[in-house]
């Protein structure tokens, strides 16, 4: 009936067999030493354990456009400026008509920043680098409205409409700067409303789409773009390139939102909606930043913003119009779809709207 209580502590201190020997019989004093040597064992793993420092549970800092775009305007990118193509190299009568008749060329003084753009674009998902993983915590959290960081892989990012683990696969063709956007389209507290409503649009039972993959298809037009010179014009005017840029993403994304929004489209119709808004947004640059301006302009009156039917009428229904509708008796089905590759484009138009 005896209790046999002892501090591991003192134990220790004492000595384990000698604090025992003293009480009891031969058999008691062997069932705790068999307890002790356990209690000895637990004792040294805790010893062993590592604390965990608070900071380590605090999520990292937010990061706003204009940090992460300084990070790469006091980087050294010179070996990527090597590789970049910011403009159609044209020879013969293409390039005499392009002299004669094409855009303006952009003003010597933002060809600095039109390449930095470009390089940016050349430039990969780097996991040592503290900045581009707060771009990509910033653009998860923003979006799911979380305070934790997640996971630098996992299913999760296929939340925010990423194609699988790792958002590095999906940046084929705009590098980082498609990444770039997306943080500018969710940072920006103005546009940000608007980044959310097209980001509700993407979880809708039907007319779902991936919206980071979306985006990073935002930016490749926003690139051709200017590569095109389409933008030179209004880059000139502004005496900006980054900000004229981020401007024509957004309002080419804000395009294509109300276009698939109003004319129900699905992700069978993707290809040739990415056509249909590439053609137009490069053709009507001006036309295109105009209605971007018209949006927010009514958002900032607080009277929100209606999609006219008349303001996408110059739209020509897809070819996937009529398989849209009458899939939206199938929901379910074309949200398991996968965004690569859903649409077989026509052979005139590969290479064109391909889906990256």
């Amino acid at each position: 009936g005896t209790e046999w209580h002892y501090d591991i502590s003192a134990l220790k201190q004492n000595g384990l067999l000698q604090s025992l020997a003293a009480g009891g019989n031969q058999t008691k004093t062997e069932e705790v030493s068999l307890e002790v040597e356990r209690a000895q064992e637990e004792w040294d793993a805790l010893e062993s354990i590592q604390p965990v420092f608070a900071e380590d549970l605090t999520p990292s800092p937010l990061i706003s456009f204009n940090e992460a775009l300084q990070h790469f305007q006091t980087t050294d990118l010179g070996d990527l400026l090597k590789n970049i193509q910011p403009t159609i190299r044209r020879t013969g009568l293409a390039a005499i008509t392009h002299f004669l008749f094409g855009p303006p060329r952009l003003h010597k003084d933002l060809v600095e920043e039109r390449d930095l753009v470009f390089a940016i674009a050349q430039c990969s998902l780097d996991n040592g680098q503290s900045v581009h993983m707060r771009v990509l915590q910033t653009i998860y959290r923003k979006l799911t409205c979380t305070r934790a960081d997640c996971p630098r892989y996992g299913p999760h990012w296929e939340n925010v409409g990423f194609q699988g683990a790792d958002p590095d696969t999906d940046l084929r063709g705009t590098g980082f700067l498609g990444l770039m956007h997306t943080l500018y389209f969710v940072m920006d507290p103005e546009i940000l409303p608007l980044a959310r409503e097209i980001y509700k649009l993407s979880q809708h039972p039907v007319q779902n789409f991936p919206f980071c993959v979306m985006s990073i298809n935002m930016t490749r037009i926003a690139l051709h773009a200017l590569r095109e010179e389409v933008l030179s014009k209004e880059c000139n005017r502004r005496q900006q390139v980054v900000a004229v840029l981020n401007d024509f993403y957004v309002a080419t994304f804000l395009y294509l939102y109300q276009l698939w929004k109003s004319q129900q489209k699905t992700i069978s119709d993707s290809g040739y909606v990415l056509k249909e808004v590439e053609l137009f947004a490069k053709k009507n640059p001006k036309q295109i930043l105009k209605r971007l301006e018209g949006y927010l302009k009514e958002r900032r009156a607080g009277t929100g913003h209606r999609t006219s039917p008349d303001t996408l009428s110059h739209s020509n229904p897809s070819p996937g119009d009529t398989a849209s509708r009458a899939g939206s008796q199938g929901g379910k089905e074309d949200k398991e779809m996968n965004f690569t590759g859903v649409c077989e484009l026509p052979p005139e138009m590969e290479g064109e709207a391909r889906l990256i």
